[in-house]
């Protein structure tokens, strides 16, 4: 007999093994009401003590999402999704839980972004129609502007771009004196009309304005007598989506930018192929309630290539003593159960199992259900019909996925400081393609008229990758809106029953060589089902490969920024620490660090300055020291591999509700209209970060240093300053400084640069190198000058 004490280990055992093994959600066979309800995934906060209660999560493999609140002395709070069964374990373990969304309010969701597609593949179908309103020349203190106003049937519709060219005079070639995107115009949410007022050189003739969706319409130029005084002012356009998008519409919106602006930009296609959005197709006979008995179908084929269209059926056989069959006609297969002596089935289940393969593996393999012994015996049933269980209409590819970027840039060819932009590691994270699809946009449709934008264009080789998640992010908009990782599925038969299908696949961000699961760094996991799964091994996803390729193919990339939802957090590398001690990956050196937050500030800025939103000091940072261990996350293997400045956006910082006097989160999918703020805001924050790239390009000034002393009886404490942020490399015995020597690194956690202490009289020699690699006093650390910086230091 077990001890008291033993089986309160083995309650304990089973009931992390329960958070360890999420459960499944969709089966594909009828469940009870209570099974389905209890098997429901929801965005679930759980209030924590402190954090050794988070670190305890981790290692669950609980599907946690990147928001995390912190509170001085009194906990802190972490969102995850977990099904009601999971909540009602870790409640029972003692943690406090509050149910923030279900997944019956993404409904609604999902038909509203339904009903705004239909009406643009309507509307396009169609070719809308566009009138010219104005189109109107003027004069005043002594410039000369052109006016226009258009407006298109499909205008409410924020995707649809009205473009004008116009001519250089009379008898001119059409579209000789300029082109430009306008500025769509609505009041109380109303559509009223696209807009430009722009200064030119000489009075046009005409204008022609042209939809994206095909219409076009032109009129004369006539001059305009009277009206308000104008007040000329930057020309930039912006807001250009109006529902959430799928792998599917991102491609097709970036090839068509890509073509429309072929001087600038073009399309690059990733030479790994994702697996694409399938999955074989599957059915169970028997029920989990009885799992001796149940068997396992899955077919040979893809479910849109034939697994499908498979049936199945075991029957008893009338009479006694019959020995079991298979009959297998084209893609039917029936099982004949054998009899006993009284004329009852008797077929165990692994019987089964065994004739299923030996007569119809061509078309199925069997398997036991999670890897129990089949002892069981097997009962009739209906014709079963194995499915692949995806929902995504036909129109939707399930082949393999062919990923793309954007590469925006007058100067494509490398000679250019690149920049870095993904986003959508995380399937369910709607938001996130917005931003990168929006910043697209600006880039292309604001050069021929923005001074700033024409800058960026071209100084800086730019490029957008909007999904690395493709197949996951479409499974999340038709099948599982939770979903987190990619579709590929490495568990092995005792985890691949239909049951478990919203557990299967790769996280990305977790699936990189650097501080990954598997050289010890929290935060991931080796079970297959986890939500945090890194991968078989190391970079071992299609999605993952595509983005270190294009590091490795284009090393002027120096800056990078993964675009994640829904926190408000703003972090660098390190991104993971291991559990003992919490030692992270190396830190950034002093000079670095500065240059993360100097770098960080200027875009948090753009981001504010939009509706005045604050990403937190207390969410600004490297990750650990912000949120949690990321182990193998891509900004990682970005920084400490290639070099890049590289960070994470974590999109949808949480609203201040001024009545509850509290801070809500906005989670993956909120309402279109708060992602589209988001999408607009951050969009700013990415051009911001490429005013950062520029800036880094066009810097030549090297930086300069000043050494300060304190001394006090026994010893003296060094103390740099520079005049920008800089690494400074230094020596004190008595040694030329090289790369090689000591660097000042940061003292602490969210502490500043380190003051190192002299205990006996030495000569400091010492250079300061900024980011851009601009040297103090144009110093050759492996040369032969000596033109690095010293100062001798006396201690008593």
């Amino acid at each position: 007999m077990k001890s008291r004490k033993t089986k309160k280990k083995l309650m304990a055992v089973s009931m992390a093994a329960a958070i360890f093994l999420p459960l499944p959600l969709d089966s594909g066979h009828a469940a009870s009401p209570s099974a389905t309800a209890k098997n429901e995934a929801m965005l679930v906060k759980i209030h924590l003590k402190n954090r050794a209660d988070l670190d305890k999560l981790l290692s669950y493999g609980i599907d946690l999402t990147e928001n995390l609140d912190q509170h001085a002395g009194q906990g802190m709070e972490a969102d995850a999704i977990l099904t009601k069964e999971e909540m009602e374990i870790l409640q029972l373990r003692g943690y406090k839980t509050d149910v923030i969304s279900t997944q019956h309010e993404i409904e609604t969701l999902r038909q509203e972004r339904q009903f705004t597609v239909q009406q643009e593949k309507d509307l396009a179908a169609a070719k809308d129609k566009v009138t010219i309103l104005r189109a109107n020349y003027f004069t005043s203190q002594g410039g000369k502007f052109l006016y226009v106003e258009a407006k298109s049937d499909a205008g409410a519709l924020n995707s649809t771009v009205l473009t004008a060219t116009w001519d250089n005079g009379k008898n001119t070639a059409p579209g000789s004196g300029g082109t430009a995107a306008l500025e769509r115009n609505e009041d109380a949410d109303v559509y009223m009309y696209h807009s430009m007022l722009l200064p030119v050189d000489t009075r046009p003739s005409t204008v022609n304005i042209t939809s994206s969706l095909g219409g076009t319409m032109e009129a004369k130029v006539t001059d305009w007598i009277g009206g308000k005084k104008p007040t000329p002012g930057k020309h930039y356009v912006s807001d250009f989506t109006d529902h959430y998008m799928t792998p599917t519409e991102l491609d097709q919106r970036i090839t068509k930018l890509a073509k429309h602006f072929s001087s600038i930009a073009e399309i690059v296609e990733l030479p790994y192929e994702t697996n694409g959005y399938r999955r074989k197709a599957q059915t169970m006979i028997g029920e989990q309630a009885n799992p001796a008995s149940a068997v396992v179908l899955t077919s040979k084929k893809w479910g849109h290539e034939g697994g499908n269209s498979i049936t199945l059926q075991a029957v008893k056989q009338e009479g006694t003593n019959l020995p079991l069959t298979i009959d297998t006609k084209e893609n039917t297969i029936v099982v004949k159960l054998a009899t006993d002596a009284s004329g009852q089935s008797s077929s165990k289940a692994k019987d089964v199992i065994q004739k299923i393969n030996a007569e119809s593996g061509n078309l199925v393999t069997a398997t036991s259900f999670r890897g129990n012994s089949g002892e069981g015996y097997v009962t009739p049933t209906e014709k079963l019909k194995l499915t692949d269980g995806l929902k995504a209409p036909e129109s939707i590819s399930r082949e393999p996925h062919t990923m793309k970027a954007i590469r925006i840039g007058k100067h494509r060819d490398g000679s250019k400081a690149g920049v870095l932009l993904y986003s959508q590691e995380h399937a369910r994270e709607w938001v996130t393609p917005l931003v990168s699809v929006e910043t697209a946009e600006r880039l292309l449709r604001n050069y021929s008229t923005d001074k700033a934008t024409r800058k960026l264009v071209n100084n800086l080789d730019i490029f957008i990758v909007p999904s690395v998640n493709p197949d996951g992010a479409t499974y999340s908009f038709y099948d599982y809106n939770w979903q987190r990782k990619n579709m590929t599925n490495h568990c092995g038969p005792e985890k691949s029953d239909p049951a478990l299908r919203n557990t299967w696949g790769v996280d990305l961000n977790r699936n990189h060589g650097t501080g990954s699961v598997y050289d010890g760094y929290l935060g991931s996991s080796t079970d297959c089902q986890s939500s945090v799964y890194g991968g078989p091994a190391e970079l071992s996803e299609p999605e993952a490969k595509n983005l270190i390729w294009l590091a490795d193919e284009n090393p002027n990339v120096k800056f990078a920024m993964n675009v994640h939802s829904y926190g408000g957090y703003f972090m660098w590398p390190p991104g993971a620490y291991k559990a003992l001690g919490r030692e992270t990956l190396p830190r950034p050196t002093a000079g670095q660090e500065a240059f993360f937050w100097s770098a960080s500030e200027r875009i948090l800025q753009q981001i504010k300055e939009y509706r005045g939103t604050t990403i937190l000091p207390g969410r600004t940072g490297p990750v650990p020291d912000v949120l949690y261990s990321a182990a193998g996350n891509s900004a990682d293997a970005l920084w400490y591999n290639y070099g890049i400045y590289a960070w994470d956006f974590e999109v949808g910082a949480d609203l201040w509700n001024a009545r509850e006097n509290k801070w809500e989160p906005v989670g993956f999918q909120p309402p279109f209209e708060e992602g589209h703020e988001e999408a607009m805001e951050f969009s700013n924050g990415l051009i911001g970060m490429m005013d950062v790239a520029y800036d880094y390009e066009h810097d030549k000034k090297a930086p300069t240093s000043t050494l300060h002393v304190k001394r006090s009886m026994d010893n003296a404490t060094l103390e740099f300053s520079t005049s920008e942020p800089a690494t400074i490399y230094y020596t004190t015995n008595n040694k030329r400084p090289t790369f090689s020597s000591k660097k000042i690194k940061i003292s602490g956690i969210r502490e500043g640069a380190e003051k190192p202490v002299l205990e006996q009289t030495a000569t400091v020699k010492w250079f300061a190198i900024d980011a851009s690699g601009n040297i103090e006093n144009h110093y050759k650390p492996e040369g032969k000058k000596d033109n690095y910086r010293s100062q001798t230091v006396k201690v008593k």
